[in-house]
């Protein structure tokens, strides 16, 4: 088969998944792990925001004032211990949930790049199951590749010449 018709067949498949996602939509709400997925993205922006930042230095600072009042007393420490042990242990999950689908999703798009072009070796689609001793194997394999042919390892070197 030429790769035109694989490319062809490919686009079909891709519209057949496109109209599936239409009926999907009108399905019930997602899942729990879809929701969890949806919750874990909204609380990493929310997060990683200058308002938050702000919100927690403003409990630092409210914490640390009413030290004197509560004579700076066993159960104030452990008011402000308890409570960022409890948000840094959530965030822990938090973080790692989003981390995983990023990367996954680092690794499906670059496997689809890997798959289009015909000149790249399929079974680098599969790097990150392989074995340490097989990754430095490609490693070092693409390090010499990219020493003999240093035109097409740096695209920028080209522009140069010309």
């Amino acid at each position: 088969m030429t790769r035109s018709h694989d490319h062809a067949r490919h686009h079909a498949r891709h519209d057949h998944v496109r109209h599936d996602h239409a009926r999907h939509d009108e399905q019930p709400p997602a899942g729990l792990h879809d929701r969890f997925n949806a919750i874990s993205d909204s609380l990493n922006q929310a997060v990683g925001s200058l308002w938050a930042v702000g919100l927690a230095v403003f409990v630092v600072v409210v914490w640390a004032l009413t030290g004197p009042i509560f004579n700076f007393s066993n159960t104030w420490q452990l008011v402000i211990n308890t409570s960022t042990t409890i948000v840094t242990f959530w965030m822990v999950f938090v973080i790692q949930n989003s981390q995983n689908r990023n990367a996954r999703a680092v690794h499906v798009k670059l496997d689809e790049i890997i798959r289009a072009l015909a000149t790249a070796r399929n079974e680098f689609i599969t790097t990150e199951k392989a074995t340490e001793e097989e990754m430095e194997t490609r490693e070092e394999e693409l390090l010499e590749v990219a020493s003999e042919h240093p035109a097409q390892a740096n695209p920028r070197s080209r522009v140069q010449r010309r």
